[in-house]
C-alpha cells in the first residue's frame, strides 16, 4: 500500500512539474491566436505552394514567395516610403525595399514589408481581417486598430502615430536616458551593467532572457527595431524565454514578445517597455528590488 502511494505521489509530482513548466500561463487555446486566420492557419501568411497565387492572389512579382514562403501581394507596397514618428520631434522614415531587391527575410525593412502587407490597409489593402485587436483592451474597453495605414486618424496621420522602426531607430547603451549595456547601434547589445543586469533578474519574463534574443531584438541578426523586436507572431499569449530544461514560459498578449498582462494590474506592462527605455526603469533610478508583479 505505501509502495503504491510513493508511486502515485511521483505521478502527481512529475505532472505538477508538467503543467508548472506549460500550464502556468493558464492557456487552452492555440497560441496562434488572432494569426489562426479564422482557421486558414500558416497559409495566411505562408502559402506552401506559388505564394500569392497559392491564396488566390495573381501577381507579376518574380520574387513572390521567394522569401519565407510569403503567401501575401508585396506589390503595392514595394519602394513606398512610410513615415513613422515617436516622440513628437524626430521623424523615422523607412524606405522598403523595391520589387526585385529582396535578399533575406530577416533584415529589418523587408519585416515591416512583410507584416504590412497584412497590417497596412492604405497602400495594400487587405481581406480576411477585422482590422481590430481580437483581445478586448484592459481597463478602457474596445479594441484597438491593427491597420497602421488605416487605423482612423486621416490621411495625414497615418504611421505619425505608430512606434518607430526601421534602420534609423536603434537602440542604444550608456546614454543618459538608456542603460548601462555595452553595445547598440549597429554591434549587438549585451546587458550586463549593474543595473541591467539586475533589470533581467527583476523581469524573468524579458526578451533579452530569450534564447533567439537575436532575432528582432537587436542581436547579431537585426540591429534595428523591427515589428518583430515587440511582436513574436506566432505565440498570441505565450512567450518563452531559455531552451529545453532552462525554458521557461510567461503569459503574455497582444502577441508581445515578454511577460506582459496589463489586465493584471501589475507592472509586467511597464517593464516590457524598459526592455529598451532603460532611462525609465526603476534599476537606472537606484531601485533595485522591485520584482515583476
Amino acid at each position: 500500500m505505501k509502495k503504491a502511494m510513493l508511486v502515485l505521489l511521483v505521478v502527481f509530482a512529475a505532472a505538477a512539474l508538467a503543467a508548472a513548466q506549460v500550464g502556468t500561463v493558464g492557456q487552452t487555446t492555440d497560441i496562434l491566436g488572432p494569426h489562426l486566420g479564422y482557421g486558414r492557419g500558416c497559409v495566411m501568411c505562408h502559402a506552401p505552394h506559388s505564394g500569392p497565387a497559392g491564396n488566390n492572389k495573381a501577381t507579376n512579382d518574380t520574387q513572390a514567395g521567394a522569401f519565407a514562403l510569403w503567401g501575401q501581394d508585396l506589390s503595392p507596397l514595394y519602394g513606398q516610403v512610410v513615415t513613422f514618428s515617436g516622440d513628437g520631434k524626430s521623424t523615422y522614415q523607412v524606405t522598403l525595399p523595391a520589387k526585385g531587391t529582396l535578399t533575406s527575410a530577416h533584415d529589418a525593412n523587408t519585416i515591416i514589408l512583410f507584416c504590412l502587407s497584412c497590417h497596412d490597409g492604405n497602400l495594400a489593402k487587405v481581406g480576411m481581417m477585422k482590422g481590430v485587436t481580437a483581445e478586448t483592451l484592459p481597463i478602457v474597453g474596445g479594441n484597438a486598430p491593427t491597420l497602421l495605414g488605416a487605423d482612423g486618424t486621416g490621411s495625414t496621420n497615418m504611421y505619425q502615430n505608430d512606434h518607430p522602426v526601421g534602420g534609423a531607430a536603434v537602440v542604444a547603451c550608456g546614454g543618459t536616458y538608456d542603460w548601462d549595456c555595452t553595445g547598440g547601434g549597429t554591434t549587438a547589445i549585451k546587458m550586463n551593467g549593474p543595473a541591467s543586469s539586475q533589470f533581467l533578474v527583476n523581469y524573468p519574463g524579458s526578451f533579452w532572457n530569450a534564447s533567439r534574443a537575436g532575432f528582432g531584438t537587436f542581436g547579431t541578426t537585426v540591429t534595428a527595431v523591427t515589428c518583430t523586436t515587440c511582436h513574436d507572431q506566432h505565440s498570441a499569449y505565450v512567450f518563452t524565454t531559455g531552451s529545453g530544461a532552462t525554458a521557461q514560459n510567461f503569459a503574455t498578449s497582444f502577441f508581445i514578445r515578454g511577460n506582459y498582462l496589463p489586465q493584471s494590474g501589475g507592472n509586467n506592462s511597464a517593464q516590457f517597455c524598459r526592455n529598451c527605455h532603460g532611462g525609465e526603469a526603476n534599476e537606472m533610478h537606484g531601485v533595485s528590488s522591485v520584482p515583476t508583479t
